[in-house]
């Protein structure tokens, strides 16, 4: 099996990426899938997510990105076994400026990953909450975008841009990319308006839309700040279950086109 490279990007905030990253990783770690998730994301919250201490980093994605620095001399172990991280520290917000005036600024990551591919089974990029040059590097290595959209208020506000943005990536960096993936996060079963925002997505996206679910839930808000997925902070928790279930769709789409 190739490895799959998915870009998780959404240029609204606070939509869930590092959440999905950090505990779609973990799901698919507890089923015997090696992961890394790289953090291109300057607040670094995958990297602090995953139990990271960022003061205490010899190296980060800043120093793959823009110092010569190999991947795997960045790479990180976290307490999931099967699960890395690739971390992120606010020095990464320089890479936007300093990346413009660099050759071949949108190809960085896709290079610096081509060492390192045939170690794991997925590589799930945490890309930053905008369409600048760290989530086109994100773009440009990806073999998919998986698309994380809040069940709130003005969801696919956005999005348009984004599906532009991802076509121009296709014509002029990376042919193979596709949106394979869109989820929906924070969902609140108690009001119609997580409901309609769901049936929305689901008609504008159809087959593409995840069936899995991920709620509105305390346990995934606060597991981030004890450095835990949800899998080993609350692992009964309908956030846990939930992400599971992420990641037995994900394997399913994923293991079963690969082997057709």
């Amino acid at each position: 099996m190739s490895t799959a490279v998915v870009a998780i990007s959404n240029q609204k905030g606070g939509v869930g990426k590092s959440t999905s990253a950090v505990n779609l990783g973990a799901a698919l770690a507890g089923l015997d899938r090696r992961v890394l998730v790289v953090d291109m994301d300057p607040q670094g919250n995958a990297t602090s997510g995953l139990g990271i201490d960022r003061a205490s980093l010899e190296s980060s994605m800043y120093e793959v990105l823009l110092k010569g620095v190999d991947l795997e001399d960045s790479i990180e172990p976290t307490s999931t076994g099967r699960l890395f991280v690739a971390p992120a520290t606010i020095e990464l917000a320089a890479a936007e400026i300093e990346l413009v005036s660099t050759m071949s600024r949108e190809l960085r990551l896709k290079s610096a990953l081509e060492n390192s591919l045939d170690q794991y089974d997925y590589v799930l990029i945490d890309c930053p909450p905008s369409l600048g040059l760290l989530t086109l590097n994100g773009f440009a290595a990806a073999t998919e975008v998986l698309i994380p959209i809040q069940c709130e208020y003005y969801a696919l506000e956005g999005v348009s841009q984004l599906l532009k943005n991802i076509e121009l990536v296709q014509r002029s960096l990376n042919r193979d990319l596709e949106v394979k993936g869109v989820l929906l996060t924070m969902f609140d079963g108690r009001t119609n308006l997580s409901a309609d925002v769901a049936a929305q997505v689901r008609e504008f996206f159809g087959e593409s839309t995840y069936r899995a679910v991920i709620p509105r839930s305390v346990k995934l808000s606060e597991a981030p700040s004890y450095g835990e997925p949800i899998e080993s902070f609350a692992p009964m928790s309908r956030g846990a279950i939930a992400y599971r279930h992420l990641a037995g769709e994900f394997l399913a789409r994923h293991e079963e086109v690969d082997g057709e």
